[in-house]
């Protein structure tokens, strides 16, 4: 494959791949939470820290990493507090964010509008060497945690009342949840771009429910389906020169539309034999509620 032999087609695809690891991996996590646009309000945050990183002449990647963990720190610190007014404290946290990043980015020197677009969108000749340390420290980090702390996670994201009553630090591990989103967002941003990147984290995810049944099986399908559409939007990207980020969204949603094509009948069918096999309940058991799954009955 000719398109190996370059440099910035190496870098933009260990980026690719670590891009579809790291999203559907804390992409989970927020699905569970319901809060599937969080990536998309941390990438509008991020914005201000891109347009530092080049008003300050500093690492935009890293710049963004700061900015957007402050702003989901804030977000959690809104959710927790913010029970009236949370809503418009969010929106002008996301707006402030955009505009911030442009405004920073049009005062910088020689700097305009345009330098935000491969970060807006993803580009795959702009990712740098230093770009990809950044990414593969950041990748490292959100896989330590995702994996590290599964159990823990999950409890938080399926119930944050039982897991206090189980003496989890619940707080600790949804600013956790926050950060590690935010990391992300910072390395999915220059393949992916900062306003598609809550797709990746999200409809792998989805993709994936269709077709599991556990939530590791779910966890590793994601991830599978990640790594694919990444890769696959990178290499297309490169030889009909379209978009890296609209590339990969467009093969997620595609991938989504197969699987739920796929898992449809197969779902009947199991409900089918699950129905017939099953043997008629009696009263008193029916009047027995149904205990708590813990973690190990759902294959974390």
């Amino acid at each position: 494959m000719d398109l190996l032999t370059y440099p910035f087609m190496q870098r933009a695809l260990l980026a690719a791949v670590l891009v579809g690891i790291t999203a559907p991996a804390i992409g989970l996590y927020l699905v569970q939470r319901r809060q599937a646009l969080m990536g998309d309000g941390i990438g509008h945050v991020a914005m201000t820290g891109v347009g530092l990183g080049f008003l300050l002449s500093t690492s935009p990647v890293w710049m963004a990493t700061a900015v957007s963990v402050l702003g989901s720190v804030l977000m959690e610190l809104i959710r927790w507090y913010g029970r009236t007014r949370g809503d418009i404290a969010l929106a002008m946290l996301f707006y402030g964010g955009m505009a911030g990043g442009v405004m920073f980015i049009n005062l910088a020197p020689g700097g305009s509008n345009a330098n935000l677009t491969s970060y807006l969108f993803g580009s795959l000749s702009t990712v740098s060497s230093s770009d990809v340390v950044a990414i593969c420290l950041l990748a490292a980090f959100v896989v330590l945690v995702t994996l590290g702390l599964r159990r823990q996670m999950f409890a938080v994201s399926q119930d944050e009342e039982f897991a206090r009553v189980t003496g989890l630090p619940v707080r600790a591990l949804n600013l956790l949840t926050a950060v590690t989103a935010a990391v992300t967002v910072t390395v999915a941003m220059r393949v992916v771009g900062l306003l598609l990147v809550s797709a990746l984290m999200v409809v792998p995810v989805a993709a994936a429910q269709q077709l599991a049944r556990s939530f590791a099986a779910t966890f590793a399908i994601a991830v599978a389906i990640g790594v694919t559409v990444a890769l696959g939007g990178t290499v297309t990207s490169y030889y009909q020169d379209v978009p890296p980020g609209a590339t990969i969204v467009l093969l997620t949603i595609a991938a989504f539309l197969v699987l739920t094509a796929l898992a449809t009948p197969l779902a009947r069918r199991r409900a089918r034999a699950a129905s017939l096999q099953r043997p008629a309940a009696d009263p008193a058991e029916r009047a027995i509620p149904a205990g708590r799954a813990s973690a190990d009955e759902v294959g974390v």
